[in-house]
């Protein structure tokens, strides 16, 4: 795997850099840095997230990485992305037409991930436009296949759910195993 590698998106304006290259297997989704993230410059950095204790859990990573780490997750075959990338803050406190799903469609198909991870129903409701099911979607983009997830947020802990993170794991070394996914109908 090539060394861990960010990329901006569109300009130093952005909360989080992206984490995203060519060949990866997955990129997570999420709507858009907390506050503690944006602070912090780390994904999922709030003490009350259960992102990186999922990805452990669920056998994406080895070792449960700490929110500072979040460049490495390249080495697993991972990336990293949200929806805001120049605003923080709550979902329900980010101005309207923050999520720039047109950006996100341009950056995975850039970069072609064989599976794109929503970390919330809301970043999934926002690219699909519709209210989905955890788990995988018949939708694409391009080739890349879509998943849904409860959110790792503490503000959603009444919603979680380790489940549907145990099978995207599972998904996850099969993509690794085949390197594909049949392909489903496309929302671009």
């Amino acid at each position: 795997m090539p060394p861990p590698s960010t990329e901006a998106s569109a300009g130093s304006d952005t909360i989080l850099p992206d984490v995203l290259q060519p060949g990866l297997a997955l990129v997570f989704c999420g709507t858009a840095a907390g506050r503690r993230s944006a602070a912090e410059r780390a994904y999922y950095a709030h003490p009350g997230n259960l992102f990186w204790r999922a990805l452990h859990e669920s056998r994406l990573t080895p070792r449960q990485l700490a929110p500072a780490e979040f460049p490495q997750v390249t080495r697993y075959g991972i990336g990293l992305t949200d929806l805001a990338k120049r605003h923080a803050g709550n979902d329900n406190e980010l101005p309207p037409g923050a999520f720039d799903v047109p950006a996100l469609i341009v950056r995975i198909g850039r970069h072609g991930p064989r599976l794109l991870a929503f970390t919330s129903k809301n970043a999934a409701r926002a690219v699909l436009g519709r209210s989905p099911d955890y788990g995988l979607q018949g939708e694409t983009i391009g080739d890349t296949r879509l998943f849904v997830l409860p959110s790792p947020s503490g503000q959603a802990r009444g919603h979680w759910d380790i489940g549907p993170w145990l099978a995207l794991g599972e998904l996850y070394r099969t993509v690794n195993a085949s390197q594909r996914i049949p392909a489903r109908r496309n929302v671009t």
